[in-house]
Formats: structure tokens, sequence, C-alpha cells
């Protein structure tokens, strides 16, 4: 039963609801700043009928901040570690601005409004994932009976105007090397690579493997006898610590798959072992193995970092100016697939897409370009004849 008390010009009510069952201390919910006593009396009923039907929930005036930790606690050993690392950085924009509010406080306006400076700032697909962790987030909050009302229901991001730069600079994302360009780049790296450069960037390209799962390749996923590589984890290390990496699942359940090699490749394999071998014998001492075929001279994985600059380096003496970056090699194995003849389907089973729509929008693009390349060859071969 609620109790109504008058301080100065205004009315408050207090309602006991029960012996809380931990503390055993009487559980009080009270609310004042009412100029009549009706309203106060009328405002205490509504929450007298929510504790009667059960629908009851008292507000928490916990931090945002606090809460968004506690959180983070338990969404982090249901997923991989990359995943905890992204949401711990996407939140982080939520705290920024709301940190010490008390979370029952945020409103459905001040949660749209932040989307909206933010989608001000960040790309499409960033801001797909701030807004998964702000639902996430919430939805915890009103599972737990903190707040009544998920903020961010029916909360929508902006839809992002095309720009022409935005335009132009979307053409990087499928920049592959031409056939005559991997040719090229793949004897120089025989004749001027470093140790395992002409392997790398070979199986890269003869594979369209992404860099994660090539440096995650152990001797345990290949078959050299049947010519066949299976795809199974990804290696994952942020902070390019050699000792300091994990190996996670792959990126989707598709992802996981087997993959013919051909003789070529399978040979180089064969000469890398041998090779290897000597180093493990030369190293015993230090050498940690691990049975990974990409490894540095102690049996640690080689760093995608290595990678990324050697591959700058060749690309700078074979005179490439296209931003050409390790996952380039997969666009650049889809283009001769297509160029092949190999279908979509086939594609999409050796590339590891779990979405057919990745397929055809890779495969779009290169066959555009191809398409392209064909008129201006054609082209060419008129002007010739008429001149």
């Amino acid at each position: 039963m609620a109790h109504y008390r008058k301080r100065g010009e205004r009315w408050s009510y207090i309602i006991d609801y029960g012996i809380d069952p931990l503390t055993k201390k009487r559980r009080q919910i009270s609310k004042g700043g009412f100029e009549k006593k009706r309203d106060a009396q009328a405002a205490a009923r509504i929450i007298e009928r929510e504790i009667e039907n059960g629908t009851f929930t008292k507000e928490s005036s916990m931090p945002f901040e606090t809460f968004a930790h506690d959180w983070l606690k338990s969404y982090g050993p249901k997923v991989k570690i990359s995943s905890v690392r992204a949401r711990d950085k996407e939140m982080k924009h939520f705290i920024s601005v709301w940190g010490p509010y008390p979370i029952k406080n945020i409103t459905k306006k001040m949660y749209q409004d932040r989307i909206n400076e933010l989608s001000a700032k960040y790309s499409p697909n960033y801001m797909s994932g701030i807004h998964a962790c702000g639902r996430m987030i919430f939805r915890h909050a009103v599972d737990l009976g903190l707040m009544k009302i998920n903020p961010t229901e029916n909360i929508h991001l902006p839809k992002p105007k095309a720009k022409v730069e935005d335009l132009e600079n979307k053409e990087e994302e499928y920049k592959f090397l031409e056939k005559e360009e991997l040719a090229a780049f793949l004897n120089l790296s025989n004749t001027d690579g470093l140790e395992m450069d002409q392997l790398v960037f070979t199986t890269l390209s003869y594979t369209g493997l992404r860099i994660g799962e090539l440096l995650a390749l152990k001797w345990a996923d290949v078959d050299l006898g049947q010519g066949k590589l299976r795809v199974t984890k990804t290696l994952y290390n942020p902070t390019n610590n050699y000792e300091k990496y994990e190996l996670l699942t792959p990126k989707t359940s598709g992802s996981i798959r087997t993959i013919r090699i051909d003789d070529m490749l399978v040979n180089m394999l064969n000469k890398h072992r041998i090779r290897q071998n000597e180093i493990k014998l030369k190293n015993r001492k230090i050498y940690k193995d691990s049975g990974f075929i990409f490894a540095r001279d102690d049996g640690h994985p080689q760093l995608r970092k290595v990678i990324e600059t050697r591959l700058k380096r060749l690309l700078k003496k074979a005179g490439i100016e296209k931003n050409i970056t390790p996952h380039s090699f997969r666009h650049t194995h889809t283009s001769l697939l297509i160029e092949a003849g190999v279908g979509v389907k086939e594609i999409q089973q050796r590339l590891g897409h779990t979405d057919i729509n990745t397929t055809m929008n890779i495969y779009a693009h290169m066959t555009a370009n191809m398409e392209e390349k064909a008129s201006q060859q054609f082209s060419k071969l008129m002007k010739d004849l008429l001149s």
C-alpha cells in the first residue's frame, strides 16, 4: 500500500512491496515532485497495478559505463576474442558520452541522436557494428529488469549519401593483378624475394586463401599426395607479437573447405618442407615446432605485418603502382577462375563464401572489368587494321 507525504509545496509517494529475499530488507519505491496529492496517488496506482500483475521493473541507476563493462564480461565467453575486441571498441563510442549517466535515463531520442552523430563520421559497415553492439547492451539491460524500454528498438541507421569520391574509392575494394602482372610479380618473388616470399604469394594467388587462413596452415592440413589443402582455422594476431597469437575458427561456416592445388604448388611445398626441416635441425634449441607451414625460423607462425612489408617491397621493385594487399591475391585468384570459365557456384565453394551474394558481387565486378578490357582490345585491333 502506498503512503503519501507533503514536503513544502510538493507531494511524494512511498510504496512497500515486500522483503528482498537476499538482503532481508524492505523493498520500497518512492517518487516525489507532484504538485497535487491526487497526482501522486494516480502515479502510485500505476506502480501498484504493475506489482500485482508481475510486470513491475525497478529501473537501475547504475552508470552506463559500469553496465556496459559488465555486459562485455558476460558476452566474452560466448564468442571469439576478435569479436570481444570489436565490441569493446564499438561500445566506447557510447561510453564517451554516457559513461556516468544512469542507464535507466537513456532515451530513444538520445540513442538516435548519438547514432546520427556517429553516422556522419564512420562508414555504413562500421556503423552497423556499433548499432549491433548498442542493441545487445540495452537488450541485456531490459532482460535483467534494469530498464523498462529498450531505447534501440525501431532505430534506423541514416542512409548514407553517395559521394563522387566514395564511388571512385570503391574501385579499390577489388584491386587485383592482371594475369601478366601476376606472372611478372611471381617471377620477381623468385629472383628477388626473401625467405618464403615466392611460396607465400604463389599460394595466395593459386588458392584464394585469406591471409589469416594461410598463416594458420599446418602440415596436417595438406595432403600433398592427393593435391589437397584443408582450411579449418585462421590466425588472429592483432598486436603482431609472434608469441601472442590465437587460432580461431574461420570467418564463416562456409570458410571451412577443401581446396585442390596443382602440381607446381605441391612441388613448391615439398621443397619448402625439406628446407624447413633443415632450419628445425639448425635451430633445434629455440625452434618451437607447432607444425606451421609458413613458420618463422623459431617455429612460430609468420607475422601478417612481415608479409605486408615484403609485398610492398616487391611491388615497388616490379613497378606496380596499384594498391595491392595480401587480400588482393584473393581477388586475383577469382579473376583467373572467371577467365578460365569456372562457374559461380564453384568459385563460391573454393573461396569459402557462405553467402552467394558475396561471390556474385565480386563476380560481377571482375566480369565488368574483363568486358571493358575486351572492348579496349577490340578497339585497338580495329584501329590497327584501319590505320
